[in-house]
């Protein structure tokens, strides 16, 4: 089978390997990768891989090489568990033709991978939605679910966590790089907060039109224009850029009005510094399953899960105002796409989805 690894040590490098499908032990199933999808958020995960965990989900053959995560739709094409062949799933996968699970804890809507590598990683990303027994589930957004779903999960999460925070008493929420789309859809879902803090997006020249044209922030500011733009009220802001001398603008701008600075992304991982001392309060960086474990506790099993799918649901209907969808064939495609995220050269209005 077909694989594409990524290069930990340079993660703009992809390339295409041939490899051995692994047997099928008992109680496992075989799956086969029908579409995923690409975003800036698989850039992070390959940025983040050695320090968060994601190069351990499916390991390499070669420690200098990761089978990077992505979101998408799969097959059941062999089972040796109680799942049942042509069963379709959706969850986290490497960009493979295929890939062997071993279901466990198998409700109607959802089966966990409990495959040995896997214990002590996120339960989020172990846990694999069985299509048919989904509620409400729909078709016809199939093709945006490994685009949005997961996106629009960490924008709904963060929002509640900025939320169960009281908005860290914030008049404003700052957002870098708010051409991403995860960031799109934490101000989407803010701005339906009643009394909710105003919205400042930072953005590139190219994008401020854009981002301005989602018509949810009170104001756009470009990254030259941090020092001169931005109001010392009191602020969160929500980096999902990674890029340190702007979050360095911002936190010296804002300085002790800055109550709370939170970092998400790494869109702009090549201009990252580990461990650099800002102005301010030091960022912090956001866990997605953090808040969905405390949310699980308090408000009971499946929840936030149906919260979160009925805010994705909503959002991707709603897409066709800013999103145009790129459908494309095939691992060696891709590739390329990949390397275009890493490299920044994608539009925001753009979102990529490969079928194989």
């Amino acid at each position: 089978m077909q694989v594409l690894e990524i290069s930990r040590a340079e993660i703009t490098r992809a390339h295409l390997i041939d490899a051995a499908p692994a047997s099928l032990s008992a109680g496992e199933v075989r799956l086969k990768l029908v579409q995923f999808a690409l975003t800036a958020n698989n850039v992070t995960y390959a940025a983040t891989g050695e320090v968060i965990g994601y190069w351990d989900f499916f390991p390499a053959s070669d420690p200098g090489q990761g089978r990077l995560p992505v979101w998408g739709i799969a097959e059941v094409i062999e089972s040796a568990s109680e799942i049942s062949e042509g069963e379709r799933v959706f969850g986290f996968f490497p960009m493979a033709e295929e890939v062997t699970a071993l279901p466990g804890r198998i409700r109607d809507t959802a089966w966990t991978d409990t495959s040995p590598h896997r214990k002590g990683l996120p339960p989020v990303y172990n846990d694999y939605f069985r299509l048919s027994g989904l509620p409400g589930h729909e078709i016809g957004l199939e093709d945006r679910m490994g685009l949005l779903y997961p996106l629009y999960a960490t924008s709904f999460v963060l929002a509640d966590f900025l939320y169960d925070h009281a908005w860290f008493g914030a008049e404003q929420i700052v957002v870098g790089s708010a051409s991403s789309k995860t960031a799109i859809g934490l101000m989407q879902l803010v701005s339906e907060y009643e009394n909710a803090p105003a919205l400042i997006g930072l953005t590139s020249t190219g994008n401020r039109d854009f981002v301005a044209g989602l018509g949810v922030c009170a104001d756009v500011l470009t990254y030259d224009r941090v020092a001169e733009g931005l109001s010392a009220r009191a602020s969160v802001y929500v980096d999902f850029s990674g890029n340190t001398e702007i979050r360095r603008a911002v936190h010296t701008t804002l300085d002790e009005s800055l109550a709370y600075s939170c970092a998400v992304g790494l869109s702009h991982w090549d201009k990252f510094e580990q461990g650099a001392e800002m102005p301010g309060p030091q960022p912090q960086f956001f866990f997605a399953p953090a808040q969905v474990k405390k949310r699980r506790e308090e408000w009971g099993p499946g929840i936030v899960e149906g919260r979160i799918m009925e805010a994705w649901r909503r959002l991707a209907r709603d897409h066709t105002g800013w999103l145009t969808l790129r459908h494309h064939r095939g691992l060696a495609t891709a590739a390329e796409i990949y390397r275009d995220l890493a490299q920044g050269q994608i539009a925001p209005s753009d979102g990529h989805i490969v079928s194989l």
